[in-house]
């Protein structure tokens, strides 16, 4: 029943609900980072909006979900190259977590890397990020070699399409 409630669609990075929903994801994984929530003044905008153009068609694609029309979720994918797809910037509000957002935002994203020509996805996060990780793990996601490297990656996963 639940399911009946969301409703996510592709939309540009740079509305209102979107970037709301992107610095509020830039605020949990950095306030989980750093044991902390952040203060105002330490949210970095640069990195909150780094790589967005590559979330937009046709290389990417960025999704919003809504909980019974309120903005509680987003994801990017973009097009790597042989094929692959890179999922960025999964997130879902902490008031709508437990009511299946996540696994429909994933199914959503899979279409969209298929959509897109995508053979396989791949992601990489933090292995203090348990929820996310979990949520890879259940939909089919395996660890992988790292793809890329930085400073906020320490595992990497993968999918066949």
């Amino acid at each position: 029943m639940a399911r009946m409630t969301w409703s996510f669609t592709p939309e540009r990075v740079g509305t209102p609900d979107a970037t709301a929903l992107r610095r509020d994801y830039f605020g949990d994984v950095a306030g989980r980072y750093f044991g902390r929530v952040l203060s105002e003044d330490e949210y970095d905008e640069d990195m909150i909006d780094e790589g967005l153009e590559r979330l937009a068609p046709p290389a990417g694609e960025f999704l919003v979900g809504r909980y019974e029309g309120r903005p509680a979720a987003c994801g990017g994918i973009v097009l790597l190259d042989g094929g692959r797809a890179e999922l960025t910037r999964v997130y879902l509000r902490p008031a709508y977590r437990g009511k299946g957002g996540a696994d429909l935002l994933m199914e959503g994203l899979e279409r969209a890397a298929r959509a897109l020509g995508a053979r396989r996805t791949v992601l990489n996060t933090r292995l203090d990020l348990v929820e996310a990780r979990a949520l890879y793990v259940r939909h089919g996601y395996g660890e992988i070699p790292a793809y890329c490297s930085g400073p906020y990656m320490e595992i990497w996963y993968g999918k066949e399409l």
